[in-house]
């Protein structure tokens, strides 16, 4: 079956770089998108829908060293996080129409699921699932729960996401499965580092650090699935529990931008949507967690 290639624009303070990523209609898309350190100044523009342009591809590299995956990482995600929403404004910051699709391919069956909903439902947990949450309007507190689970909570919903890590073993060792139990809301996410090759990056400014060394550099890919139907937006607009919904975390430094991440979410559901759904959204990192808000969804 042919590869379908998307554009994934992403905009830093007005320095625009794209990354390519490549789907199929059975298969999860597998780019490789990377920074740790770079020129730009953080800032936030996503790229929703099926993207457009062109763009340049991350550089895919060796397994990387050998041990668990805290040990191992070649980027920091731990720590109290905000979402900076600068774009899609009107259908993250409050609750869309009803019947306000736009941008979103769905299929005929989407559309039908997504008529559905009504205002008496605004709040309920389907929009907090785990191919929504992400989305959300909200502060995230990231850390290890084990040295190979990375575990994701949010304010908004009150949601706990666990990345799971393949454990070290022995060669043969069976990977984790993506079908552990029941089904829940945030599924089971497959979490695994994409890394460097440790050659100079002359897109990205990046390379050989101090003395020739290699820079320490890469990101974060995770594959979920085994998880319930939910929304992609709050007004019921649909995936079916079949999705599988791809993430890329980028990590971003600057002296004066300070500490960002950019998750790149893809989502392909041939039951409700027509073609991949893509969207970046935007994180900085907060200095403690004072200003911490936990709200619930309605069950």
């Amino acid at each position: 079956m042919s590869a379908v290639r998307s554009a994934v624009a992403l905009a830093v303070c007005g320095v625009a770089f794209a990354v390519t990523v490549t789907t199929s209609a059975q298969q999860a898309p597998g780019p490789n998108v990377a920074d740790q350190q770079g020129p730009q100044t953080p800032g936030a523009q996503g790229q929703r829908g099926g993207g457009g342009g062109g763009g340049r591809g991350g550089r895919g590299g060796p397994a990387g060293p050998v041990g668990p995956a805290r040990q191992t990482a070649p980027v920091d995600l731990t720590g109290n996080w905000v979402s900076v929403v600068t774009e899609d404004w009107q259908w993250r910051m409050m609750t869309p129409k009803k019947g306000d699709y736009a941008s979103v391919p769905l299929t005929p069956a989407g559309r039908t699921e997504a008529d559905k909903w009504t205002e008496a439902n605004d709040g309920q947990c389907q929009a907090y699932g785990v191919g929504g949450i992400m989305r959300m309007p909200g502060r995230l507190r990231i850390s290890w729960q084990d040295d190979n689970t990375l575990k994701i909570e949010t304010d908004a919903g009150e949601q706990t996401r666990l990345l799971r890590f393949a454990p070290v073993g022995p060669p043969g060792a069976a990977p984790v499965s993506a079908q552990q139990g029941a089904p829940t809301l945030q599924g089971t996410s497959v979490a695994e580092w994409q890394r460097s090759g440790g050659g100079f990056d002359a897109f990205l400014e990046r390379g050989a650090g101090p003395g020739g060394a290699p820079r320490r550099w890469g990101s974060l890919k995770v594959v979920t699935t085994n998880h319930t139907a939910g929304w992609l937006r709050r007004n019921g607009v649909p995936y079916s529990q079949n999705a599988v919904i791809t993430e890329y975390y980028t990590r971003i430094s600057n002296p004066e931008g300070g500490d960002w991440f950019v998750v790149t979410t893809v989502v392909e559901d041939p039951q409700y949507l027509g073609q991949p759904f893509l969207t970046s959204s935007n994180f900085k990192k907060e200095s403690d967690g004072s200003k911490w808000h936990p709200v619930s969804c309605k069950s």
